[in-house]
């Protein structure tokens, strides 16, 4: 007895371009922003007395204590937003190439939180010579992060994300290459 309809058998196709761009671009822009961070770190005794300058001019007459206490606040509020952002880009880009579905719904809500800390950086973290190349930094993770998305939603890793599996049709013994 012999049949046509073969078994179905997972193989592992290479992703199309489109797929292979937009990983590359995320991987840039996590880069970017580890670059970033690692900056924002390094430059932290600088940049501390700066915000603490705005918070004094903010309000005036409390302690130096409470405008230290709030430039401590506000530098490590901003470090772990940025902290956040790359781990969960990480995450999602990962997911992303496992095929999760409505992954770039998150992705793209990790860009609008960068967006919003590009937004608010020259109020509160650029500041100074030490803080201007933050915000520019920040701008480009945030635009090679949306070159990636942008890429992830060509028709065809559109199609490759919709299919979850590759499958042929055919025993694992069956030689030749996976289609």
């Amino acid at each position: 007895m012999v049949s046509d309809n073969a078994p179905p058998v997972l193989v592992k196709k290479v992703a199309p371009l489109s797929i292979r761009l937009s990983q590359f671009f995320w991987v840039a822009s996590i880069a970017v922003g580890v670059f970033t961070l690692v900056y924002y770190f390094v430059i932290r005794e600088d940049l501390l007395p700066l915000v603490a300058d705005r918070a004094r001019r903010v309000t005036a007459g409390r302690p130096d204590a409470v405008y230290d206490s709030a430039s401590d606040i506000i530098y490590w509020a901003v470090f772990a937003v940025l902290v956040g952002t790359l781990f969960f880009q990480v995450v999602f880009l990962v997911s992303f190439m496992s095929r999760r579905p409505r992954i770039r719904w998150w992705q793209l809500a990790t860009l609008a939180l960068l967006g919003a800390v590009v937004a608010l950086a020259p109020e509160w973290v650029a500041l100074g010579e030490p803080g201007e190349p933050i915000q520019a930094l920040l701008a480009v993770q945030t635009a090679v992060g949306l070159v990636a998305l942008l890429l992830s939603v060509l028709p065809g890793a559109l199609r490759w994300s919709a299919r979850q599996h590759d499958v042929r049709r055919g025993s694992e013994s069956t030689g030749g290459p996976d289609f």
